[in-house]
């Protein structure tokens, strides 16, 4: 099965060039972890509606955002969206900015061996006896690598990674994806990229227009509707500072705006060394229309 997958970091042009190359005959699979979460609409900025009634998206608006949504969850449903789409003529294009739903799609998950039940058990037993700063603590000292990458308040990912340290014996992050391409699949793989002052200044750009678009209000609505730090949801940039500013005592506007440029750019960086982990990509400037244009032709034949 052919499809494409198009990937680069937040800011860099994805959902210009979708606009651009793939109308017509193309359908989108969303891979933002974001952007599968209802009503969270301009802080993660979300193809337009006119985009998506010119090209149909999918895994978009699909979960609330209290709701934990988990990478083998995406290659289940991205496989079965693939499939369908091709089978009605149609190819499939892969697209969005989260680094391992792209490495986990192309490799497959990592092969962690089932855990005895009980495990989950005793952690939620700890949580509510010991609260969760004390499991990312415990976290930290069983697998630094894994503690990294979540937030101290992602109590799904906390209590996942304890789960498997305890129950095989091994850290997390001694996981890792095959070396393969899955079978099945015939891709190809286009990442997007500017230079690094460009790329800065158009993050910073982006979130100034979220706050121009509403994004205040839309923060509002999500505390109206009851949502937590802890929610998963509330993790991605541009909403968790609201909670860390508000746990100092003030939110100040400015202040919150001055840390999404920052945790965003900072955000950015890391996108950038996860894709150029991923073999044979194709990278190009989001300006480069035709040879883009030329490299897609040229891979459908």
């Amino acid at each position: 099965m052919k499809i494409i997958l198009l990937f680069g970091p937040t800011a860099v042009g994805k959902t210009e060039l979708l606009s651009r190359l793939f109308k017509d005959k193309y359908e989108i699979i969303n891979a933002d972890s974001l952007q599968v979460y209802r009503t969270l609409d301009i802080g993660t900025a979300k193809p337009s509606h006119k985009l998506q009634s010119e090209i149909p998206h999918h895994l978009i608006d699909i979960i609330s955002p209290k709701e934990q949504f988990h990478a083998g969850e995406f290659v289940r449903l991205a496989d079965n969206l693939a499939q369908d789409i091709t089978d009605r003529g149609k190819i499939p294009v892969i697209c969005g900015g989260t680094a391992f739903y792209f490495k986990n799609y192309l490799y497959g998950l990592p092969d962690i061996p089932d855990i005895k039940q009980g495990i989950r058990e005793e952690l939620m037993l700890e949580l509510n006896s010991k609260g969760l700063t004390a499991l990312y603590s415990e976290l930290e000292q069983v697998d630094p690598i894994r503690t990294e990458k979540i937030h101290p308040n992602d109590k799904y990912r906390i209590l996942r990674s304890l789960e498997i340290a305890r129950g095989s014996g091994r850290a997390q992050s001694d996981f890792k994806p095959s070396n393969s391409l899955r079978s099945g699949i015939d891709p190809l793989v286009l990442g997007l990229k500017r230079e690094r002052a460009e790329l800065y200044s158009r993050v910073d750009q982006r979130v100034d227009e979220m706050f121009k678009a509403g994004f205040i209000d839309e923060v509002k609505q999500c505390f109206k509707q009851g949502m937590k730090e802890s929610d998963p949801g509330m993790q991605g940039i541009g909403y968790r500072e609201f909670f860390l500013m508000g746990r100092r005592g003030d939110i100040i506007l400015s202040d919150v705006r001055d840390l999404i440029k920052m945790n965003s750019r900072r955000y950015a960086k890391r996108q950038i060394t996860f894709f150029r982990s991923i073999p044979d990509v194709k990278w190009f400037y989001p300006g480069d229309i035709e040879l883009i244009r030329d490299e897609i032709v040229g891979f459908l034949g």
